[in-house]
């Protein structure tokens, strides 16, 4: 069985990001910006009430704190530091949750972060670190060094498939500042692949093996809505039951 995620909320002040209401009927699950790449308390609260119109169910999307480069830069930081970076922004997010009467769903770290946990222990270290507090189930992906730390500290795993993301051919993400407009068919039928096969083909040319318990979808990419329509009919016969 799989959902259906979004990186989303990612609006600031008087700037927009992504349509996140034309978003929310094809989704299970919002990954929401918690301030340090894009978001601020006004956003953050109207996407946790827009999810909780849709019965979609909330997770915290964490960043290194970048917001002028939307959290898709490295950093150096030291893993207490980084550590306290998260508890400090999904504590704000889980007050809009509590606020709302909504559980906090899951941790998502975003962009650079999420990369960087993927490889560097330390980072992945400080990610279960701040998850320790909340206790809820990480997002990440399968074969990765983030995925066998937060296995041996507990932590419920979950696999990621990105329908509008390339693959390296070593198996990481190649994660742009801007994201392309992706073909929707194409990216249905690499979803329903992932699914049924755990693969997807790379830039390069080879398969490589996947997980796809969640297929995440960013709301920044420029036919994002397109995207998520279509993945949702391709993928419906799998999808977790509400």
């Amino acid at each position: 069985m799989v959902v259906i995620n979004c990186d989303m909320g990612e609006a600031y002040g008087l700037y927009r990001m992504g349509d996140d209401k034309a978003l929310m009927p094809h989704i299970d699950v919002a990954n929401v910006a918690c301030g340090f790449h894009a978001s601020d308390f006004n956003h953050m609260r109207k996407t946790v009430q827009l999810a909780r119109q849709h019965g979609v169910k909330v997770g915290a999307h964490p960043s290194l704190p970048d917001l002028q480069g939307f959290g898709r830069r490295e950093m150096k930081i030291d893993r207490d530091e980084l550590a306290n970076c998260l508890l400090y922004q999904i504590g704000a997010l889980k007050a809009f949750l509590d606020a709302e009467g909504m559980p906090l769903n899951h941790i998502k770290p975003h962009g650079a972060l999420y990369g960087m946990a993927s490889r560097n222990e330390d980072i992945a270290e400080a990610v279960a670190d701040a998850a320790d507090v909340y206790k809820v189930p990480l997002l990440g992906m399968k074969g990765t060094l983030h995925q066998k730390v937060y296995e041996r500290r507990g932590h419920t795993f979950v696999a990621e498939y990105y329908a509008d993301l390339d693959y390296n051919a070593d198996g990481s993400l190649i994660i742009t500042r801007e994201h392309d407009a992706k073909d929707p068919v194409d990216a249905a039928s690499r979803c329903t692949r992932a699914v049924n096969e755990g693969k997807t083909r790379t830039v390069a040319g080879n398969d490589i093996i996947v997980g796809a318990d969640s297929i995440c979808i960013h709301s920044d990419t420029p036919n994002a809505v397109a995207i998520a329509e279509a993945v949702r009919e391709a993928v419906r016969p799998y999808l977790t039951a509400p």
